[in-house]
């Protein structure tokens, strides 16, 4: 028994690792080395790509591609369509490869809306949520509630998603 759910359309390469819980739906693919953790879910045609590192709890909503170079911690949260990139000055004729990839990281409970862009080698910090459709240029604080293109702070969040436009208690549940 494999303790996790993969929708019969979806490709699972060899030298996956998935936990226990995690739901795999329509039209996925989920490439060479990848690790992701315990009840995660991933909607319809979303790519995996080698070698990315994903924690529990993760919710990665359709047509998200996460390509090499980034890492999801715990409980983050992937609206639909939005982008990571893993190369600031791609060119077909002159792939950089592995080595070339900037890196990503998105730390627990980082929330990234809809069709928003994060520009790869910025830390989105710890519960901060970024806005449907803003462009992420540069690092992200813990809770900091990002909008617009380029992204900028423009409120704080804890870790519940309460907004507040003065800074908030970032360790209170309520």
């Amino acid at each position: 028994m494999q303790g996790y759910y993969v929708h019969e359309s979806s490709y699972i390469d060899e030298d996956v690792e998935i936990g226990a819980g995690t739901r795999i739906w329509h039209f996925c693919h989920i490439q060479k080395g990848a690790r992701i953790g315990e009840n995660c879910s991933f909607g319809q045609n979303v790519n995996i790509s080698s070698n990315v590192k994903i924690g529990n709890g993760v919710k990665v909503q359709n047509n998200v591609s996460i390509y090499e170079g980034v890492e999801l911690e715990d409980f983050v949260f992937c609206g639909p369509s939005m982008v990571f990139t893993n190369d600031l000055t791609p060119r077909a004729k002159y792939p950089k490869g592995t080595e070339g990839y900037k890196k990503t990281l998105v730390k627990e409970g980082a929330s990234i809306g809809a069709n928003a862009t994060i520009v790869c080698g910025h830390t989105i910090g710890r519960c901060a949520m970024i806005a449907a459709g803003a462009v992420v240029t540069k690092d992200v604080p813990d809770y900091a509630l990002m909008a617009g293109v380029p992204a900028r702070q423009i409120g704080w969040v804890n870790e519940r998603g309460d907004i507040s436009y003065e800074r908030i208690n970032t360790h209170e549940n309520g």
